[in-house]
């Protein structure tokens, strides 16, 4: 929301080193999808929040069964803790939504009204 008041104006590194500078709402499409991804297949078909579960890559039975962990770990992604309670990773459903709105050829392009 910081976007609608602070527009174009403000624009701040990121990823943090990159030289890249985005706008707030570039920022919040950028950190979102990166969310999103711990749970999206890979080119292998694993995702990352599975680690190294071959079961949720192989299995039929398990290949589209999602868990959202209450954290991941920094490095690969993998789910850590609890799977069984739904708590702040359910914001992931609007994550999805707000990166859907978005093209995948750039962040500031969108494909969907406000």
């Amino acid at each position: 929301r910081y976007h609608y008041f602070y527009g174009e104006a403000l624009r701040v590194e990121c990823p943090v080193g990159s030289g890249q500078m985005l706008t707030l709402e570039q920022v919040s499409i950028f950190l979102a999808r990166r969310l999103v991804s711990l749970f999206l297949p890979g080119p292998d078909g694993a995702r990352p929040c599975h680690g190294g579960n071959d079961a949720y890559r192989e299995d039929p039975a398990y290949r589209s069964l999602l868990l959202f962990h209450e954290y991941f770990d920094g490095e690969s992604g993998r789910g850590c803790g609890a799977s069984h309670q739904t708590g702040w990773t359910a914001l992931v459903a609007n994550c999805l939504n707000i990166t859907l709105g978005y093209s995948h050829a750039g962040l500031s392009s969108r494909t969907r009204k406000r």
